[in-house]
């Protein structure tokens, strides 16, 4: 899912990144500079990434159910879906890892995608889903699993044959670049910190965040949080962020990827997003339910009788 086509790596290479080292980010929305405003957290609120970046509800009234009436979310199938999904390619690339340590350099191995079994991932919601629901996200599992393990195959066998000095540790490296499930202390900014971004790329730093839904244009500002928490912890810019969207369809795995640049404009809005609702959480501000609200949104029948 993170590794780019040669058009992608072209688009990235002569495109966003030369773009993206001319830019001229004002120093005061860099990370680093979490202890002076804007950045300066206006509370001691700690809000989770996602509850800054998303806005799947026009005003955010699901913020409030949660953070001020302490309504617990009852997750839908979508984000279930989801959630097994992201553990499953982030267990398929770590696995792959152990597997290319473990046999070294022989230049004969395939990586099998039954290196894990689709079935455990079931076992925790099973009473949760319909079987049809269980039969249709055991086959995307398993999907993902052959789809994500061929092209670590077809990466791992060209490094080889193109390296004849390599040693393993370079090889699984190259082979998987990615670093999924990177830690970061989100504290600096007012935010958790136990954040986990879904994949970091230090070749070029990029901040790469994984998506099973439609795009929005909101989801920009997650990997922009993920990019500004990063550079408060490490002390590096980072300036390009990428939105890996994946369909199913049809028994095949369509992916999308929004390669874009960090700017000032995103960074504005991403601080913009967590000072708003802070103070709706620390003033307990009613936001009132939207015009239109979303039938597949988890509050939708709580959101009601409050």
């Amino acid at each position: 899912m993170y590794f780019l086509t040669e058009e992608e790596k072209k688009k990235l290479l002569r495109g966003v990144l030369p773009k993206s080292r001319r830019l001229d980010v004002a120093d005061e929305l860099r990370g680093w500079n979490w202890h002076m405003p804007p950045l300066e957290p206006p509370y001691g609120i700690k809000l989770a990434l996602y509850e800054v970046a998303n806005s799947y509800c026009p005003t955010n009234r699901d913020l409030y159910l949660r953070r001020v009436l302490g309504v617990k979310l009852q997750p839908n199938l979508a984000m279930l879906t989801g959630k097994v999904l992201h553990k499953v390619l982030s267990d398929c690339l770590t696995n792959a890892k152990k597997t290319i340590f473990v046999n070294g350099l022989k230049k004969s191995q395939i990586l099998s995608d039954k290196m894990i079994d689709s079935k455990a991932y079931l076992e925790e919601i099973a009473n949760i889903l319909q079987e049809e629901e269980r039969d249709n996200l055991k086959s995307k599992i398993e999907l993902l699993l052959t789809f994500e393990t061929s092209r670590i195959n077809a990466r791992l066998q060209e490094i080889l044959s193109k390296q004849p000095y390599i040693g393993v540790d370079a090889l699984v490296a190259q082979t998987i670049p990615v670093v999924t499930e990177q830690k970061l202390d989100g504290s600096f900014l007012g935010l958790s910190s136990n954040l986990s971004s879904d994949a970091f790329t230090f070749a070029e730093p990029m901040i790469l965040d994984l998506k099973f839904g439609e795009p929005k244009s909101f989801h920009r500002l997650t990997t922009t949080g993920y990019a500004m928490v990063t550079e408060a912890v490490y002390e590096h810019p980072i300036n390009v962020g990428c939105l890996v969207y994946a369909k199913f369809t049809d028994d095949r795995i369509i992916i999308n990827k929004d390669i874009h640049i960090i700017d000032d404009e995103l960074r504005q809005w991403f601080i913009e997003e967590r000072d708003t609702k802070m103070q709706m959480i620390e003033n307990e501000m009613d936001p009132g339910m939207p015009e239109n609200c979303s039938t597949y949104c988890p509050y939708y029948s709580t959101c009601r009788e409050n």
